[in-house]
């Protein structure tokens, strides 16, 4: 795969290129391409520690590593640590970066072309003073055209001068760190993490009103939005309610981990412990999220009776590929609960049918299960917010860690 994407790139890209230059040292400014003329840019810093090159992509306060930065001559090839996803890229003659950005999908990939230039070019330009402040909690409407049935969410905002972060949080999760600025009545947005390709443009009719909002994903999806300052709004959890069925009140399953022995929650290692399984695939960025705090929560606390097990729903059935990606995981959170691979793709109609027929069906990644010492299940949570969600993460924290003492002490 890697010897075709490089033939191509040659061929595609021409011989504007300059063989063995090393990629300059600092801030850059990249931009996926899209068809239909919108850029989902972003920027990230370069360094060489240890003489191998590292990018740190910026997302607001998140800065994820990327060792995995291979360069053979004129060709640069940049593996994100997680999702399938990778560059394939030449270096021009004035330093920049061109080629292609490929992320794995449960189909066909998706492609995208990739240019970077090296400068402390910020992410958007702000010609004018910002209209108003954006900062507060926001109620939003998603629809593909006006009329049609939207889907609610609740964007948390913090504006400073004419920079813009936050998060935008829907039942199933959240778009993770975003980035961008105010600037006169006009609003953007971006995040990329090598899986959220997204950004977001609005209108600012007023303080308290966003109109003529568009959000731009990945290769071709386009959805409109509206929002309105709210700060009592809330979103509704029933569309991701996970709950066991009637009569049930254990789990039982028994699949692979990732060297291929298998784990069962009937097992040794299990009984008389608070489990918490973790419902989850190597393609979720909010999966990712929650990892890191699983595993740093499993480090100081399994010594108290705390096991966990994360039960993995990949794109396909293709083991070697499922281990592939989800090793990655392992490695880079340093997971040291187990792996397992259910065998069942995340977008199988009948996933909870086939592992956990227990359960109502599965319709967020992530989810967790919370099952007593007598093994029973105790507390079944759909979706997650993650770190960029501010308050909403931290009200996850509280309520993960009040469950866990609970059953412990029960």
């Amino acid at each position: 795969m890697r010897v075709f994407f490089w033939v191509s790139l040659f061929v595609l890209l021409g011989t504007n290129i300059v063989l063995g230059q090393e990629l300059k040292v600092g801030r850059w400014k990249a931009a996926l391409l899209r068809e239909d003329g919108h850029r989902i840019v972003f920027n990230f810093d370069l360094s060489y520690p240890h003489q191998k090159p590292v990018l740190h992509i910026i997302n607001a306060e998140e800065r994820l590593e990327v060792t995995q930065v291979t360069q053979k001559k004129d060709s640069v090839f940049i593996e994100m640590p997680f999702f399938e996803s990778a560059f394939f890229c030449q270096v021009q003659r004035d330093g920049s970066l061109k080629g292609i950005w490929v992320k794995g999908t449960s189909g066909k990939n998706v492609i995208l072309p990739f240019i970077a230039w090296p400068g402390n070019e910020p992410r958007f330009n702000t010609p004018l003073p910002p209209k108003a402040s954006l900062s507060g909690r926001w109620e939003m409407q998603f629809f593909k055209s006006p009329g049609e049935k939207v889907s609610p969410a609740i964007a948390e905002l913090t504006q400073n001068g004419s920079k813009l972060t936050g998060s935008i949080l829907n039942p199933d999760g959240d778009y993770r760190y975003l980035e961008g600025v105010v600037t006169g009545d006009s609003l953007f947005l971006s995040t990329f993490d090598g899986s959220h390709a997204y950004v977001f443009t609005g209108v600012i009719k007023d303080a308290q009103t966003i109109i003529e909002g568009r959000f731009y994903a990945g290769a071709t999806s386009t959805r409109q939005f509206s929002a309105i300052k709210n700060a009592k709004a809330e979103l509704s959890m029933e569309s991701v309610a996970l709950q066991l069925k009637p009569g049930q009140d254990q789990l039982d399953f028994r699949f692979p981990d990732l060297n291929g022995k298998l784990v069962g929650i009937n097992d040794e290692k299990f009984r008389n412990k608070v489990v918490v399984v973790q419902i989850m695939g190597s393609w979720c960025p909010n999966c990712m999220d929650e990892t890191r705090f699983l595993s740093d929560y499993y480090k100081k606390n399994h010594q108290r009776g705390i096991e966990m097990v994360a039960l993995a729903y990949e794109y396909s059935t293709d083991n070697e590929r499922s281990v592939k990606s989800l090793q990655k995981f392992k490695q880079r959170f340093s997971v040291d609960y187990p792996i397992l691979i259910t065998g069942v793709t995340s977008s199988d109609s009948l996933r909870t049918e086939k592992t956990l027929p227990q359960l109502t069906d599965i319709k967020s990644f992530p989810s967790t299960i919370f099952i007593g010492k007598d093994g029973k299940v105790k507390k079944v949570h759909g979706g997650f917010f993650g770190p960029a969600t501010g308050e909403a993460y931290t009200t996850y924290i509280r309520e993960f860690e009040e469950t866990v003492e609970a059953l412990l002490v029960q």
